[in-house]
């Protein structure tokens, strides 16, 4: 109950800052030419991405953004890559409340009933205006005008965000998209820390970087990079800030944990390092708190491990059947805390899945995994059996980690214009012994039965991973996912152009889905940046016992809450620009 307090209270604060918030199409012509000035000519219009496919548009809709003319448009819709490159494309650019948009069919671009008139391209929520941040001074100058004229901001780093904070409708948007910068220093020590602070091998990188120019650059110098399992995901955003987990985070941690220096510029305008010798309490919230609440992250330091990690996996096909599906998630569940303890990790879908090793060898993987392996033996046979004959198990050796990003992990992309709806739960370890499986396996099967087969069980948690005896000590995430054995969660699509209706009922029913979960874990937690968009209890699940505190931080480096996302730590509501757009 204090909890609760304290997050009303400050919800009660920040809706009295943030009531002058001001429309940036009000603003004159010369107000945005004195601003651009001051950010070196950055300022640009924000435009829908597929503006130039689009007879007519709607009030306040700018040009056609160079680059993206309808053919080009059309040709890389569902190219992830892409898709991060525009101001203009995000995992939210329609606005969801009213069914105004710029979209085109995502399933097949070319579809001209999605453009053809009386087909309208409106704003949605894409952000009207936007810098394009190159250095500390031009965030300073966005926060001074943001604070003068009364224009919410939104933060925009690769646009990938399934609660829709990357861009908001009404907002001026910083977009970190300056990719030029990887250095690796075998012994980094964090600046103003004392001689005796042992250095670690680690990676600094400019906002701008993704998760494949990361492995990349690792992998050509025998190291490895931990990060998320999408190439375009940017590492230094919401991934590493809300968590940020990898199919080696049983073994390595979370992104949030590996970070050992942030520079970042809070909204007193002040460029600052947040390190465990500076400025601690921001470098712990900046670990976990969330992006785009405490400040613009513009460069991270985060620990590598100093060589290639050879890596052992086992994948599979199943073709579910009421008999084989059970049978597989009681073996998954009766097995699940001895695998998180001898070092596997990686992704269960209904359908699939993939779990990969860095500790042990072939042998060694091989009588690990001998239940999963004895399930689906006699389908490889041909036999039929527990798996039935559309089960199909694969063992695969790779010398590092990059080849298995490539080849596997990352090879399942969905393109960013889908519409989903995700709900998210952390299962905890007392939820995996004998006396509770069954019931952790009924559960997780009416999961999988309410969202028609679109749930997934991730061995994506910091389970063997001890991040009290690293230097730069505890992040800010929720202290759920320390005891976690699973991140389940569902993943929900509905049409390109279903309405609001249809928006709100898919919400629905995955939280529907995830709620047999949710009864299991009271009190517990879901992963912030994989959650529910209307998650019940939004505090407590994403934040925990760590609430309060990161509240009280919120409050100190942003006072005048210029800062605001949806469900973040000290968010202003539901009656505000950011808010606008959620059914």
């Amino acid at each position: 109950m204090v909890q609760l307090g304290v997050y009303a209270l400050g919800l009660f604060l920040a809706n009295l800052r943030g009531a002058k918030a001001k429309d940036p199409l009000s603003l004159s012509q010369s107000d945005w030419d004195v601003f651009n000035a001051t950010v070196g000519g950055r300022l640009g219009r924000g435009v829908p991405f597929a503006r130039d496919c689009f007879n007519t548009a709607g009030p306040g809709v700018g040009p056609t953004a160079p680059g993206t003319e309808c053919g080009s448009v059309q040709s890389k819709y569902a190219d992830n890559g892409h898709a991060t490159d525009p101001t203009g494309q995000t995992q939210w650019e329609i606005c969801q409340k009213t069914n105004k948009g710029c979209l085109l069919d995502s399933n097949n671009p070319g579809n001209t009933s999605a453009y053809s008139p009386p087909a309208v391209c409106y704003q949605g929520s894409v952000s009207p205006y936007y810098v394009d941040i190159r250095d500390s001074n031009q965030v300073a100058q966005s926060f001074a005008f943001s604070k003068r004229t009364g224009v919410p901001l939104s933060i925009k780093n690769t646009g990938h965000d399934f609660l829709g904070r990357s861009s908001a409708p009404g907002t001026l948007s910083l977009w970190l998209n300056d990719g030029t910068q990887i250095n690796y220093s075998a012994e980094f020590i964090p600046e103003g820390c004392k001689a005796n602070y042992k250095g670690v091998p680690a990676l600094t990188y400019g906002a701008g970087q993704d998760m494949d120019s990361l492995f990349l650059f690792a992998e050509q110098r025998n190291l490895t990079f931990i990060g998320g399992s999408w190439r375009t995901v940017g590492a230094a955003g919401g991934w590493a800030q809300g968590g940020g987990h990898s199919v080696l985070t049983n073994t390595y941690g979370l992104g949030a944990d590996r970070v050992v220096q942030f520079k970042v510029v809070t909204p007193d305008g002040h460029p600052r390092i947040a390190n465990a010798c500076q400025n601690s309490d921001l470098f712990w919230a900046l670990r976990g708190g969330g992006g785009g609440t405490f400040g613009v992250v513009l460069e991270v330091t985060s620990e590598v491990v100093p060589n290639v990690v050879p890596t052992v996996s086992f994948s599979w096909t199943l073709t579910p059947t009421p008999e084989n599906l059970k049978a597989f998630l009681t073996i998954l569940v009766e097995n699940a805390v001895r695998w998180s303890q001898e070092g596997w990790g990686g992704y269960v879908y209904t359908p699939a899945g993939i779990i990969a090793n860095p500790i042990l060898n072939a042998s060694q993987a091989a009588e690990s995994l001998k239940p999963i392996t004895d399930f689906f033996k006699t389908a490889t046979d041909g036999a039929g059996g527990a798996a039935g004959s559309g089960g199909q198990g694969q063992w695969a050796e790779y010398s590092s980690f990059y080849p298995l990003f490539t080849a596997i992990v990352s090879g399942s992309g969905i393109p960013n214009p889908k519409n989903r709806a995700i709900a998210s739960r952390l299962i905890p370890k007392s939820l995996f012994t004998t006396a509770e499986s069954s019931t952790l396996v009924d559960a997780a099967l009416q999961a999988i039965n309410r969202s028609d087969g679109a749930a997934s069980f991730y061995f994506a948690t910091p389970f063997s991973y001890d991040v009290k005896k690293t230097q730069q000590g505890e992040s800010s995430v929720t202290p759920a996912w320390r005891d976690a054995v699973w991140h389940a969660l569902v993943d929900i699509e509905w049409s390109w152009d279903g309405g609001a209706n249809q928006a709100k009922a898919t919400y629905e029913k995955a939280g529907y889905a995830m709620d047999p979960l949710r009864k299991l874990t009271p009190g517990g937690g879901a992963y912030q940046n994989e959650a529910d968009v209307y998650e019940p209890d939004v505090s407590q699940s994403f934040w925990g016992s760590n609430y309060p505190k990161l509240l009280a931080i919120k409050n100190k480096y942003d006072p005048d809450g210029l800062l605001d996302c949806w469900h973040c730590v000290g968010w202003k509501g539901k009656e505000t620009p950011i808010a606008s757009c959620y059914v």
